[in-house]
């Protein structure tokens, strides 16, 4: 797919546009994140905003340049992708054939441009392809300690590791489809090898934990006892990876946790 320099000019514009109008939308509704003012940390917000306001009929009639983003039999499709910029940020972009598209380009750097269009070959963008790389990133990025999930262990085939904050909030990770596939695509070998690393987490963290997964003794995933490493091996003999009912068992089971504990 060719794009010139003059219509990815335009294309910038277009999309800067579009961005502001997501702006109006998620900055009241997310004035700070971390304790950081919009639009910093926001940039899966503000992605799949845009993309949303570029999926509107009425987006190409308003600029008329979004068009070549539509997906047609003649075009190939915009996706949205999540992963590694150069294995120092996690990153929510888009991209069309080899072109990356990053309309939250100001979320970790409020100078920056909000809109940014480039070659993929040269965004440094990549898939994450194991829990290792993931910890290897959140940790300076999201500035947590890492431990092992030792207080789910039935989830932990798929959310291997505590993230705990520096105001001692605490979460598991990485709930997002790509990283459940990174679990599953390994038969739960990539996130073994993390809870092997990893320490497990103090005594306090463990006590928050298991006052609020008191309230929730008729899940089982959540409250069922053994460890980590064993639920692991016990998955992988089960074939769990390759069933996505059960994924989606896991998935609901998270579902019913605060987002920070």
């Amino acid at each position: 797919m060719n794009i010139s320099k003059e219509q990815q000019g335009a294309l910038c514009s277009a999309l800067a546009q579009l961005r502001l109008k997501a702006d109006l939308i998620l900055a009241p509704k997310y004035p700070h994140f971390a304790g950081k003012p919009y639009p910093l940390g926001r940039c899966k917000e503000i992605r799949d905003e845009v993309y949303r306001l570029l999926m509107q009929p009425q987006s190409d009639t308003e600029f008329p340049i979004l068009n070549i983003l539509k997906t047609t039999q003649q075009q190939p499709e915009l996706r949205k992708v999540w992963g590694s910029l150069r294995d120092e940020f996690f990153q929510n972009a888009m991209v069309i054939d080899q072109w990356y598209i990053d309309v939250a380009n100001d979320t970790v750097d409020a100078n920056k441009p909000r809109v940014e269009i480039m070659p993929f070959a040269q965004s440094g963008f990549s898939q994450i392809t194991s829990f290792k790389q993931f910890a290897h990133i959140a940790r300076p990025y999201w500035q947590v300690e890492l431990y092992r999930n030792t207080v789910c262990p039935a989830l932990a085939p798929f959310l291997p590791i505590i993230c705990v904050g520096k105001n001692q909030t605490s979460w598991l990770a990485a709930a997002n489809d790509e990283m459940l596939k990174v679990a599953m695509h390994s038969e739960f070998k990539s996130p073994l090898e993390i809870i092997d690393t990893l320490p497990s987490p103090p005594a306090h963290i463990i006590h928050k934990w298991q006052t609020v997964l008191d309230k929730h003794a008729h899940i089982s995933l959540l409250t069922q006892t053994g460890s980590a490493q064993a639920f692991c091996q016990q998955y992988r003999i089960e074939q769990r990876h390759l069933d996505s009912a059960f994924r989606d068992e896991i998935v609901i089971a998270y579902s019913h946790l605060p987002k920070g504990i």
